[in-house]
Order: structure tokens, then C-alpha cells, then sequence
């Protein structure tokens, strides 16, 4: 079908994902973050990412003019730029107002029975710029539903990358999180075979981008080649905590690496990555919001253990995907284990299989995710056991997804897709949903429209 396209690292489309030979890279949004942060004191260490992207945002606007100026004679010399874009029109509803269908829980609320275009839409752009055939620059901007209710454009890759030799390489700056096979590609709907990654799966990811470092190399093993990645660096992000609470990510420290192996239809990952929380939850506000239980007394100062300041997220996974001519098949597996009781610990994976006929490819798959429920700290004083009980509950995860759907490449760099998800769970099944309400059973269908594009 002429799917098939050889296209350059770390450019829109990243190699390390494919969809029928598609390959594709994680999606971003904003056109600058000192517009959406110009208020707020620059923190020392972040400085130098700030230099970074600045310098990269005054190459991409630069390089055109100065070409211009000094007149064909130079352009050879002048880094050349190129540009991409992506997209995602979409619209989403469920069968039900007792809690808010999301993406993933970086959105502070989602759709319910009325049609909703938030939980899916987005549009990104992207600037490579090439220096040399071995070092490039890239800047990606995107803009969608955020934390705070905006679509505030956002930096979500600015770094550089050097390729020492074509199998070592190194990367610096604002980098896609890649915890999961196939998470840096999330955002970009078009390299994605369903209108969105399983939410069951990845949908606990609130961690989009990372201020830091990674180093890949490249090594022929037997009849294919295997790959590794370490990265490390810290998160510049606000996560949503409770409807119009945010938890403040900034500085928690994210180090991880994967080992990838890849032999023709074939490509198995197992990842493992650790997060460092840097600022604690806002307990207290919560609890202030609802009532104040506590009487202003600190909950932590009753409950020391429930502290997350400190504390490390273990997140282990192991990916398969199998893709040759017609047929594309993915399965994934992870494991959450935090060192904090303040939240539950908990398993997922998926399973999803198409199959394309002509420009149509239908596709079902099924996905499940479950907390591990142990003991939790208790404490003398009357009411607080209940109080914690009452905050780890909003970690439970425990119900199945059934899905059917199909892709419609109408067009070159144009997909409609249309999705069915039928949740089945428990009522105590809330973690990966918004706006628990009374008379939430665990079951829901949700239906999904969207128009992927790419420029």
C-alpha cells in the first residue's frame, strides 16, 4: 500500500515505533514556554535548558533570514531546516455522567454522555535543524487539553543530538519520556493503528517530556540488531491531583533505560525506569476542599509513612509487537510498584491485532489493569484510618477494555478512525478516570471519532 517510508531519526517520525512500516515519534505541543512561564522566576537549574531551547528557537528563526541576506553563495553553508507537523481532530462520549472517559491522567477531566473534542485533540509542529550529517537540532511544539484546563502551547522537544558513529549517539536537552514500547509516539495519533494508545495501559503516564540526557547504541546480534538507551533528567510538569489541584512535578528526577531488539517482523523491548518525587502531594488542600476533617491539623504529621516527597515509582514493562505486510500485532505488559502505600501498586497490559484491506484496517484488542490492595498505615486517633483509606482509593484500577475499531488511510497523511471501548470493572475502579461520581457501577461504553494528520 505505500506505507512504507524511510525517514530520519528523531525527526516527527521516530524509528523505535511502526505501524505497517510507519514509524513515529512522540508528539508535543508549544510554540514557547517562556510565554506560558514568563511570570514565574527562572529556577537555576534549569537555566541551561533555557539557554538551550532559546538558542535553538533563534537558529530556527534566524538561519532563513541570514541565507536570505548573505545570498545563494552561502546557503550551502547555512544549516538547512526542515519542517513537519501533526495532528488529531477528534470527539469522544461515553454511556455515563458518574465519572469523565480521559486520555491519560495528565488531563484534569474528559468526556461524559455529550460529545467532547478535548480528550484527543491536538496539533503539533516540528523544526530539525541540520548542522552537519551528524549533529541536529530539534525544536517540537504542540498544543492540547493541559493540567491547568488550557491549551497553553508547550515545549516538548528542544535538544540536540549528536551522532558520534552510525550505532552511538547522544541527546541533551527536553527529551519525550519513553517508560513504555511505543510511549514516545503516544501524542502523534497518525503513527498510532487506534485512535489512542490503550488508556488502561498508558494512560497512568503523566510524565510527557524530561529536562536531561540520553546515550543509544546500536549492535548485529544473530540475524537482527539490538539496541540500548539510558536517559536520565528531571521533570519540568504539573500533574492534576484533584479537580482544580495540581501536583507540582517540577525537579522529580526520572532516570530509566531499555534494551530493544529487533529481527524483521519482529521488535521486543523490556524497559525499566524509576522516578524520584521531588515535591509532596497537596494533601492538605484536598482535604481542606472537602470539608477539612483534619481541623487544619497537617496529615502527614498524623500519617508520616503516606509521604511521597522522596519517595521512588518503579515502572517495569516488557513490549512485543510482531508486523508484516497485512497484519500488525502488539502486546504489552507493565508494573507499577511505588514505595509509598500513598498510592496502590499496579499491573496492566494489552493485547491488539489488525489486519488491513486496502486502505481499511479493522482492529480489536483487549486491555487490563489492576491494583495490588495491601495493608495501610494506621493510626490511634479516631477518623484518620478512614481518611487514608478515602485517599488511596482514588489509586484503585480494576476492570477490562474491550475495543474494536478501524483505520481509514482516505488519503496520503490522512487517517479516519472509529472506536468502540467497552470498560468493564468494579465500582472501586476510579484511578484512570475523572470526576467519580455516586452511582458509578464500573461499566461504561465509550465511542470515539478522529482525523489523524501529518505535514
Amino acid at each position: 500500500m505505500g506505507l512504507r517510508r524511510q525517514v530520519k531519526k528523531d525527526t516527527l517520525f521516530s524509528p523505535s515505533v511502526r505501524f505497517f512500516g510507519i514509524t513515529a515519534g512522540h508528539g508535543g505541543c508549544s510554540i514557547s514556554m517562556f510565554t506560558a512561564h514568563k511570570k514565574r522566576e527562572a529556577r537555576p537549574s534549569h537555566l541551561w535548558q533555557q539557554v538551550l531551547v532559546g538558542t535553538i528557537a533563534t537558529l530556527v528563526l534566524a538561519c532563513p533570514c541570514v541565507s536570505w541576506a548573505l545570498g545563494e553563495s552561502a546557503t550551502a553553508e547555512m544549516p538547512s531546516i526542515s519542517l513537519h507537523g501533526f495532528g488529531t481532530l477528534g470527539a469522544t462520549r461515553s454511556t455515563t455522567d458518574n465519572v469523565q472517559f480521559v486520555r491519560d491522567l495528565s488531563q484534569p477531566d474528559g468526556a461524559g454522555s455529550q460529545w467532547a473534542t478535548k480528550v484527543d485533540s491536538l496539533l503539533g509542529l516540528q523544526a530539525n535543524i541540520h548542522f552537519s550529517p551528524n549533529t541536529e537540532a530539534v525544536l517540537q511544539a504542540a498544543t492540547r487539553y493541559h493540567a491547568d484546563r488550557s491549551y497553553q502551547p508547550e515545549l516538548t522537544w528542544a535538544f540536540l543530538r549528536h551522532d558520534f558513529s552510525s550505532d552511538f549517539s547522544l541527546r541533551a536537552g527536553r527529551l519525550g519520556t519513553e517508560f513504555y514500547m511505543l510511549g514516545d509516539s503516544r501524542l502523534v495519533g497518525y503513527s498510532n493503528l487506534s485512535v489512542r494508545p490503550p488508556p488502561d495501559f498508558y494512560g497512568s503516564l503523566v510524565f510527557s517530556y524530561i529536562d536531561g540526557l540520553d546515550a543509544s547504541a546500536t549492535w548485529p546480534v544473530a540475524s537482527g540488531l539490538l539496541k540500548s538507551k539510558i536517559f536520565a533528567g528531571h521533570s519540568p510538569e504539573k500533574a492534576p491531583f484533584a479537580p482544580g489541584i495540581l501536583w507540582d512535578q517540577h525537579g522529580t528526577r526520572l532516570v530509566g533505560a531499555y534494551l530493544d531488539y529487533q529481527s524483521g517482523p519482529w521488535q521486543v523491548r523490556l524497559s525499566h525506569a524509576q522516578v524520584r518525587f521531588e515535591h509532596e502531594t497537596p494533601t492538605d488542600e484536598l482535604l481542606q476542599a472537602n470539608g477539612d476533617p483534619l481541623m487544619g491539623m497537617p496529615y502527614l504529621s498524623l500519617v508520616p509513612e503516606m509521604a511521597m516527597a522522596g519517595q521512588r515509582a518503579r515502572f517495569s514493562s516488557l513490549g512485543l509487537v510482531f508486523d508484516r505486510g497485512p497484519l500488525n500485532i502488539q502486546l504489552m505488559f507493565n508494573q507499577i510498584k511505588h514505595d509509598s502505600p500513598a498510592y496502590a501498586d499496579s499491573r496492566a497490559g494489552y493485547a491488539l491485532a489488525a489486519y488491513r484491506l486496502g486502505a481499511v484496517t479493522p482492529y480489536v484488542g483487549i486491555s487490563r489493569s489492576f491494583s495490588d490492595v495491601v495493608p495501610l498505615p494506621s493510626s490511634p486517633i479516631p477518623g484518620i484510618d478512614q481518611v487514608t483509606q478515602s485517599l488511596v482509593s482514588q489509586s484503585y484500577t480494576d476492570h477490562h477494555t474491550l475495543t474494536l475499531g478501524a483505520r481509514w488511510d482516505f488519503q496520503k497523511n490522512l487517517a479516519l478512525k472509529a472506536q468502540l471501548d467497552r470498560v468493564r470493572g468494579k465500582p472501586t475502579s476510579v484511578f484512570l478516570f475523572k470526576g467519580n461520581q455516586p452511582g458509578w457501577d464500573g461499566t461504561m461504553t465509550v465511542f470515539s471519532l478522529a482525523l489523524d494528520f501529518v505535514f
